[in-house]
C-alpha cells in the first residue's frame, strides 16, 4: 500500500481513537488483516493483530496525553484497569496464536463483536450521580467493590485486545458507563490510558512471538508479529490524529458521540463479514 494511503489512514484512524477513547484498534485490525492478506501473508491474522496493537499504542498515548493536558487524566483508574489488561492480553495471546483460530473463526467474531458493542454505544448512558466525588471520602467497602469491577472490565479489555487487535476500549468505556454508572466522558479517560498499558503489553508479546518463515520472508521488515514498514507512516500520523480527536470530542454531545460510535463499527462489521462473502 502506497506510504501516502498508510499515513492519511493512520491520521483519521488517530482522529477516531481520540474522538471516542477506543484505541482505534477496530480501524486498524481490518485495514491491516485486508493488507496482508491481499499481499499473500499466509497467517494475516497474527500480523494484522500485532500490528494493529503498536498503532493503537501510539493511538492511544497521543489521547492520554491530551487528557493529561485538559486536566480529565484519572491516573490511579488507568493504572488499575490497564494492569489487569495486561494479563487479559496474554489470556486472549493463546488462542490467537493458535492454529485453531483460522479466519473463517476470527471474521465473524469481529464482526459480531462491533455489532455488539454498537447496540451497547448507542444505548442511553448512566451518569454517576456525583461525578468528582473525592476517593478518599468513599467509604472502603465501596472503594474495594469499585476497584474489582474496574480489574474485571481491565482483564476483558485485554482478553479482547489479543483476540480481535483492539485496545480494548470497545468493551471497557461500554461496560464502565452502562454496568457501573461511570461518565462517559471520565471512562473515555479512564480506557485511554489504560489503553497504553494493554496495547503495548499485546504489541510486545507479539513482538516477541516466532512467525512463519513464509511470512517472515514476504515481510522481512518487521519484528514477531509486527511489519515496521506498515506501521511506522500509520503511527506517525495516528498521534497528530489522537490529539485532534480529543479536542473535537470535548465540543461533541454525548449522544453524538454515541451515535457516531454505533454507525461507525456497523461499517467495520459489514465491511468484516464481506470478506467471507
Amino acid at each position: 500500500m502506497d506510504i501516502g494511503i498508510l499515513a492519511l489512514f493512520g491520521l483519521l484512524a488517530g482522529i477516531a481513537a481520540g474522538f471516542f477513547g477506543i484505541g482505534g484498534g477496530i480501524l486498524f485490525t481490518p485495514a491491516f488483516f485486508i493488507l496482508f492478506q491481499e499481499a499473500g501473508v499466509q497467517d494475516p491474522i497474527p500480523w494484522a493483530i500485532g500490528s494493529s496493537l503498536f498503532c493503537t499504542f501510539t493511538a492511544s498515548l497521543s489521547s492520554t496525553w491530551q487528557q493529561y493536558r485538559s486536566s480529565n487524566l484519572y491516573l490511579r483508574e488507568g493504572a488499575l484497569v490497564g494492569v489487569f489488561g495486561m494479563g487479559g492480553v496474554w489470556m486472549g495471546k493463546q488462542i490467537t496464536l493458535s492454529p485453531l483460530y483460522s479466519e473463517d473463526i476470527f471474521i465473524p467474531f469481529f464482526a459480531i463483536l462491533m455489532a455488539i458493542v454498537a447496540v451497547l454505544f448507542y444505548m442511553k448512558p448512566e451518569s454517576e450521580s456525583t461525578p468528582s466525588v473525592i476517593e478518599g471520602v468513599q467509604s472502603a467497602k465501596r472503594l474495594s467493590s469499585k476497584d474489582a469491577k474496574m480489574g474485571l472490565t481491565g482483564s476483558l479489555g485485554g482478553f479482547l485486545a489479543a483476540l480481535a487487535g483492539i485496545g480494548g476500549g470497545v468493551a471497557m468505556v461500554p461496560l464502565m458507563n452502562l454496568a457501573q454508572g461511570v461518565h462517559l466522558t471520565r471512562a473515555v479517560s479512564i480506557s485511554s490510558s489504560a489503553i497504553v498499558l494493554i496495547s503495548f503489553s499485546g504489541a510486545l508479546q507479539f513482538a516477541l512471538a516466532t512467525p512463519l518463515s513464509q511470512d517472515q520472508e514476504l515481510l522481512q521488515w518487521s519484528l514477531g508479529y509486527i511489519d515496521g514498514a506498515t506501521i511506522l507512516p500509520v503511527s506517525v500520523l495516528t498521534w497528530i490524529g489522537g490529539g485532534i480527536g480529543v479536542r473535537l470530542g470535548k465540543r461533541a454531545s454525548v449522544r453524538v458521540t454515541s451515535l457516531g460510535f454505533a454507525l461507525l463499527t456497523v461499517i467495520v462489521a459489514v465491511t468484516m463479514i464481506s470478506r467471507l462473502l
